[in-house]
C-alpha cells in the first residue's frame, strides 16, 4: 500500500523559501502512532494528513502534527493542505475549500492574485506575563521589550506568547535560554514564543518577526499563520496601529534563511476581533509513502 504525499512551501515569495509542509493524501486508515512517526520522519514543522475525501460543501477532515505533537490547528498547515486539495483531489479552481480540524472548521479562499486566505477563529486573549521574564527566555535586557505594549499569551486555536519588542537588532539576537524557557512554559498555555518589531528589513513590509517552538520539536519556525493571526488580533485590542482595522505584512524567517511574508487583514466591531492570514502556496515535490 502507498500514500501519495506532497512538499508545498506556504508563504513564500519563491520556491525553497517560506515554510516548508509535507501534506499526506488517503490518510484516513493510519492511526495516531503511524501519522506522529511520519511527521517525525518528515521532519518540518508540521506534517498535515487530510482524513476524508470530499464532504458536503468541500469540507475535510485534517490532523496536523509537529515531530513531537499534534496540534489542534496551525495556519500554514491550512494554507498549504488547501492549496493541495484543490490542485491533487479536485483539480479544479474552486474558490474555496474548508478544512475540518482540531480546533473547528477554518475556511480558506483562492484570490485571483494567487494569496491563499483563512478565516481564523476569534482571538482569545488570556493573560499578561511579566516582560523581565521573557527577556530572561529570550536572553534579552529587559529594556528590549516595548513597556507601552504587554507580553500576552493571545489563541486563535493554538496559543502563543506575543511579545513586542523595541528594534530589528533585538529580533536578530534573540536566542531561547532553554532553562528559563522550560520553567515558563509549565506555567503557561502557550508552548510557543512569538517576538516582533516595527521595523521589517523590506521597507513595504510593516512587521519583522521570529517565533520559538522547542515544546513542539521546533526550535524556531520560518512562518507561523496562527502566530500571525493572534499578532492581528493582538495589535488591534491593544491599539498598536490606528483604527478599527487593518492590513499588513509581516516578514517571518529572514534570519534562519528562509524569508518568508505573511499576510494579515483584521476588523474589530466593538469587542469581537475577526482575523484573516493569507500567503502564497509553491509546489515542491511530490512522491509515494510505503505503508
Amino acid at each position: 500500500m502507498t500514500m501519495r504525499y506532497y512538499i508545498v512551501d506556504v508563504f513564500a515569495e519563491r520556491r525553497y523559501a517560506g515554510n516548508p509542509l509535507a501534506v499526506v493524501l488517503d490518510a484516513g486508515d493510519l492511526s495516531d502512532t503511524a501519522m506522529q512517526a511520519i511527521a517525525r520522519e518528515m521532519h518540518l514543522s508540521e506534517t498535515a494528513f487530510v482524513r476524508s475525501g470530499e464532504g458536503e460543501g468541500r469540507a475535510y477532515d485534517v490532523r496536523i502534527f509537529t515531530p513531537e505533537h499534534e496540534v489542534p490547528f496551525a495556519g500554514h498547515p491550512t494554507l498549504g493542505t488547501a492549496y493541495v486539495i484543490r490542485e491533487e483531489l479536485l483539480r479544479e479552481p474552486v474558490p474555496g475549500v474548508r478544512l475540518n480540524l482540531a480546533a473547528g472548521e477554518i475556511p480558506v479562499s483562492f484570490a485571483p492574485d494567487g494569496i491563499s486566505w483563512m478565516r481564523q477563529n476569534p482571538p482569545v486573549f488570556m493573560g499578561e506575563i511579566p516582560s523581565d521574564t521573557l527577556a530572561g527566555v529570550l536572553s534579552l535586557r529587559e529594556d528590549a521589550i516595548d513597556p507601552r505594549f504587554p507580553v500576552e499569551e493571545v489563541s486563535t486555536g493554538l496559543p502563543f506568547i506575543i511579545v513586542p519588542v523595541k528594534s530589528r537588532d533585538s529580533v536578530r539576537q534573540a536566542a531561547i535560554d532553554r532553562d528559563a524557557y522550560e520553567s515558563l512554559i509549565r506555567t503557561t498555555e502557550a508552548k510557543a514564543v512569538f517576538i516582533f518589531c516595527p521595523e521589517p528589513y523590506r521597507p513595504e513590509n510593516t512587521f519583522n518577526a521570529r517565533m520559538f517552538a522547542d515544546h513542539f520539536g521546533v526550535p524556531e519556525d520560518p512562518a507561523t499563520g496562527s502566530a500571525n493571526g493572534c499578532l492581528a488580533g493582538y495589535l488591534l485590542r491593544h491599539g498598536y496601529l490606528p483604527g478599527d482595522s487593518l492590513d499588513i505584512r509581516v516578514e517571518q524567517g529572514c534570519e534562519i534563511g528562509r524569508p518568508s511574508l505573511i499576510r494579515c487583514r483584521a476588523e474589530r466591531h466593538g469587542d469581537a476581533i475577526t482575523v484573516e492570514v493569507g500567503g502564497r502556496v509553491i509546489p515542491v515535490a511530490r512522491g509515494e509513502l510505503l505503508h
